[in-house]
């Protein structure tokens, strides 16, 4: 092994409480009433098309969701690291990867210019490339960004792991055919990751590199 492909949300970073006042925000501005931080959490894991459309209760396309989404957009973008940290035991985790020479990536569905500007933020010098949601390339677990990070960073799918919190990051491993891990601090219990076929499970961050 020598690549990591990680999630963000959930996994990476404790984004939670920036995204649930974002989403509440867009809420209260049309209209709406607020939701509890844990529905909103239940809801993320698809991309910001997906958060709005369950909690608007609107589909895309419509005037509530259009409307919606940007006034999330905007208010998160310029919110992203209010309360959004590092989960503990994270940084010490990818600077001891970067020591030991593998390549690191962050994959997942949130717009690309956020991942990219919190990326950069937390993780400047520790992480090779970082890929969100764009136009034109399927959302996980659709494994092409998978691939297309594969092929960027000139390494074979059998010298991955891939990293995540959520069962659409067991999916979109499994699609890619790499080794996938599945991470219990984040969004998702336990149980909720063995029944969506997790097969290997980091209590802590430092577990992966014990498994390494």
């Amino acid at each position: 092994m020598n690549t990591v492909i990680f999630d963000l949300d959930g996994t990476l970073l404790d984004t939670i409480g920036d995204l649930a006042e974002a989403v509440n925000f867009a809420l209260e501005n049309n209209g709406l009433s607020r939701l509890p931080l844990e529905t909103i959490k239940s809801y993320v894991g698809n991309g910001a098309g997906v958060l709005i459309e369950k909690s608007s209760g609107s589909k895309q396309g419509e005037p509530l969701f259009e409307k919606c989404r940007k006034d999330f957009s905007a208010y998160y973008m310029s919110h992203l690291h209010v309360f959004t940290k590092p989960y503990e035991g994270v940084l010490d985790t990818l600077k001891e990867l970067k020591n030991r020479g593998f390549n690191t990536a962050i994959l997942s569905n949130k717009p690309d210019n956020a991942v990219k500007e919190l990326s950069d933020f937390f993780f400047k010098g520790l992480i090779d490339t970082a890929l969100g949601e764009r136009g034109g390339v399927p959302k996980k677990p659709d494994p092409a960004a998978v691939l297309e990070i594969i092929e960027k960073l000139g390494v074979n799918k059998d010298e991955v792991i891939y990293v995540g919190d959520s069962e659409v990051d067991i999916q979109t491993g499994k699609n890619a055919g790499v080794k996938t891990l599945s991470c219990l601090w984040g969004f998702k219990t336990k149980e909720f990751l063995i029944e969506n076929g997790s097969e290997i499970l980091l209590e802590r961050p430092n577990d992966l590199l014990k498994y390494i």
